[in-house]
């Protein structure tokens, strides 16, 4: 072999290793949960959900992603859904609980979960689901958009037309810290020639998910019923100046929080959760 074909030879392997071929999708109707990494699927082999029973103080989003989830697995119109709002109030495992809900009625539904930086490669994506005779919701946790970013406008393209379209039996659910996903930029603002224009703008990916839930800090009642929840569960002794003690320490109550302290009134028994 000559320098040159040598050269070429280490050319198409480093290429490979920075570009490697799409892995063998995992068995699209034999997994409960799967990652999608950006090359390939794999089914993901710990998927246990809270049940949903224990995602309490949060009754009227729980209900709608209960109603919109069936929907969406009986094969009926259903939307891509944002859920937005306050850190550790369980948005994330509130998604988890319900598809393991009704996998447990034996619905045709799968979880494929991923990150907003694999966005550019959901097209691919969707062309393995879409061969699938099942319903997928695709789940991408705590997203946000900076500056220039031109992810926003690639997912508006997948939410709603576009040639980048999520195929049928696909629906988004987005969970966000922020209302509207894109950062605002009050310089940019400042500067536009219509103002107003910026801000439909920043709305607009937002304004693409037909249902939006938001999620809001429990007060004191509500964060108790959180932590009575988990205690009762696990058959757990808890007081209740304790719990708000233990929530005080850590700056305040959210469902995170509640289950933080379950946690700790496990190890202080000595047991495992």
């Amino acid at each position: 072999m000559d320098q040159t074909q040598i050269l070429l030879t280490r050319i198409a392997d480093a290429l490979e290793r920075l570009a490697p071929p799409p892995g063998v999708p995992a068995e699209l109707l034999a997994h409960p949960a799967y990652h999608w990494d950006g090359h390939g699927l794999s089914a993901v082999t710990s998927f246990a959900p809270l049940p949903e029973s224990l995602i309490v103080g949060v009754d009227r989003q729980k209900a709608a992603i209960i109603e919109n989830s069936q929907r969406h697995a009986l094969g009926h119109a259903a939307h891509d859904v944002l859920l937005w709002g306050a850190r550790g109030m369980g948005k994330s495992a509130l998604v988890k609980s319900v598809t393991g809900a009704l996998q447990a009625q034996k619905l045709p539904l799968a979880l494929v979960e991923t990150t907003a930086d694999q966005l550019a490669s959901l097209p691919h994506l969707f062309a393995l689901l879409g061969k699938a005779d099942r319903r997928f919701i695709l789940f991408i946790d705590d997203i946000a958009f900076e500056g220039d970013d031109a992810n926003p406008r690639r997912l508006r393209s997948m939410l709603e037309g576009g040639s980048e379209a999520r195929p049928a039996n696909v629906r988004l659910y987005v969970t966000s810290n922020r209302r509207n996903i894109v950062e605002r930029r009050q310089d940019e603002e400042d500067a536009a020639v219509n103002a107003r224009d910026v801000a439909d703008d920043r709305l607009a990916l937002a304004d693409r998910f037909g249902l939006k839930l938001g999620f809001q800090y429990p007060d004191q009642p509500a964060f108790l019923e959180m932590v009575a929840a988990y205690a009762a569960h696990f058959g757990l002794d808890w007081d209740e100046a304790d719990a708000l003690a233990f929530a005080h320490q850590r700056g305040g109550r959210s469902g995170r929080v509640a289950w933080h302290y379950a946690v700790e009134l496990a190890g202080r028994a000595g047991r495992r959760l």
